[in-house]
């Protein structure tokens, strides 16, 4: 259809090869509602005849509810519909419709379309998956668990404390995709193929009618510029990073020489010879799927960086690569969030780790120093007190008074002291104690709680004004081609 410069037709191998039907199908609505806003806009600037506008948005309109052929022979779907319009129309009234307009603007206009509406809903699927963060939280504000660095035992801590620290991460890749969302929502359209037109559009109208923000004011960057794809797929590659970090934990916590959660059997596969086994392969499959959405990033990347200015076809094999990351994306979080309202969590078995692995040492260590001993002294003594217990097999609060003395050998530091810190620090002490800000404690959980509720509402405000700001767009539109269409 776009070869009138050259005598021949594409063979079957080389529309195979150039054809990115099956991938736009993602964009298809995205391309109708784009088509309809240029062509209002050319019968609005007296372009097109009101005629020519009625018959193309109409066509148009009708094609909403039809289901595209891929094996049409259209090399994407851009030629596909602009074809079906021109057979439903009529070329007098259809073959107006691509007039000033480009399939690289047009092109562009309909992946910053999908990407846009892809936020908005991943950024809701990450509201529904850090509120269940938070939830869970709320259930387990005491339930004792070791923390860990370097995979050893650090510290005791909270699961509350744990949940609430995820939160935090997925509240920080929520707010970079909201800021993204900025970038992409603004128009490309009436940029033409890389310079501009001699045809008088208004651009900002069509921006306006679709729900943009602006325009993409310079014609090149508005055509040949993908930026914003790439920080769209890096912002989610931190994400799905994230969801791995979690998954790992997840994994790791529910073996036998962990258990200190449980999967839901939903969330779980069998071995296909092991009865006793209950694999969590959904939380592996979310790791592996990172792999993939950080690999997207990667083929984007290399893509971009290889490219002249101004438009080069290799940018048609990066749509694939955005939908998989929405896709992935999306999925993961759904399935996170189901996991966390259906997770058992075994608090003995946390409890018995923490409260048998010498965790109160560093605890020990801050009260020597509150009784105005140098930490470096303390640090020590405690390092001796756990080392002792070690070889002792038993915990710091069973040591002797000898094993004590031993602990302030080379010190001025009278062991009464010690011994007296010894018998009035527990897991549990010292959780109350933790008084920091964002810490371990007690109270700070209560109030690190209420702060992400707050925090989540304020999200799901914002988000749903950005929602309707542009359902609002999308539905003016709408009113207006139903106007000239049934009249």
């Amino acid at each position: 259809m776009y070869r009138s410069r050259l005598g021949t037709d594409l063979s079957d191998i080389t529309l195979d090869y150039v054809s990115s039907i099956n991938d736009d199908s993602e964009i298809a609505f995205y391309d109708i509602l784009g088509s309809q806003a240029h062509s209002l806009m050319l019968f609005q600037n007296d372009i097109i005849t009101k005629n020519d506008a009625k018959k193309i948005l109409s066509a148009l309109e009708n094609m909403k509810k039809e289901s595209f052929d891929s094996s049409s022979g259209a090399e994407d779907i851009h030629e596909l519909i602009e074809s079906l319009v021109i057979k439903k129309a009529g070329m007098a009234s259809g073959g107006k419709m691509h007039t000033a307009r480009s399939r690289n603007d047009q092109v562009v206009l309909d992946i910053r379309m999908k990407i846009r509406d892809d936020i908005n809903i991943i950024c809701n699927c990450l509201l529904d998956t850090i509120e269940s963060l938070v939830s869970v939280a709320k259930n387990h504000q005491k339930t004792i668990m070791p923390l860990y660095t370097h995979l050893q035992q650090a510290q005791a801590g909270l699961f509350s404390h744990y949940l609430l620290a995820h939160a935090d991460a997925l509240s920080r890749d929520f707010e970079r995709l909201y800021g993204t969302f900025n970038r992409v929502n603004q128009s490309p359209l009436g940029a033409g193929p890389v310079g501009g037109t001699s045809i008088p559009i208004d651009r900002q109208s069509t921006a306006k009618m679709l729900g943009f923000d602006g325009v993409v004011e310079n014609s090149i960057d508005a055509t040949s510029t993908r930026d914003f794809v790439a920080e769209y797929v890096a912002m989610i590659s931190i994400l799905m990073t994230n969801l791995s970090k979690i998954s790992e934990d997840f994994v790791i916590w529910s073996t036998s020489e962990f258990s200190f959660i449980e999967l839901a059997d939903e969330f779980t596969s069998p071995s296909s010879v092991m009865p006793q086994k209950k694999n969590p392969d959904i939380l592996e499959l979310t790791r592996g799927k990172t792999a993939e959405v950080i690999g997207n990033l990667t083929a984007i990347l290399t893509t971009i960086k290889g490219l002249a200015s101004g438009y080069g076809r290799d940018l048609q094999q990066i749509k694939s690569s955005i939908w998989s990351t929405s896709k992935i994306s999306i999925s993961a979080l759904l399935i996170l969030k189901s996991i966390l309202l259906t997770l058992k969590v075994n608090e003995k078995q946390m409890k018995k780790t923490t409260e048998s692995s010498n965790l109160i040492a560093l605890d020990i260590a801050e009260k020597l120093v509150k009784e105005g001993i140098p930490f470096r002294v303390t640090h020590k003594i405690s390092g001796v007190l756990v080392q002792l217990a070690h070889q002792s097999k038993k915990p710091i609060s069973k040591l002797t008074s000898l094993d004590i003395k031993k602990s302030v050998s080379g010190t001025n530091v009278d062991p009464k002291i010690v011994s007296n810190i010894i018998s009035s620090t527990t897991v549990v002490s010292s959780l109350k104690d933790r008084k920091s800000y964002g810490s371990s404690g007690y109270d700070e959980q209560k109030r690190m709680i209420s702060d992400r509720i707050h925090k989540i509402n304020q999200y799901r405000t914002d988000i749903t004004k950005r929602e309707n700001s542009i359902n609002s767009s999308i539905e003016s539109l709408k009113k207006d081609i139903d106007e000239i269409i049934d009249k």
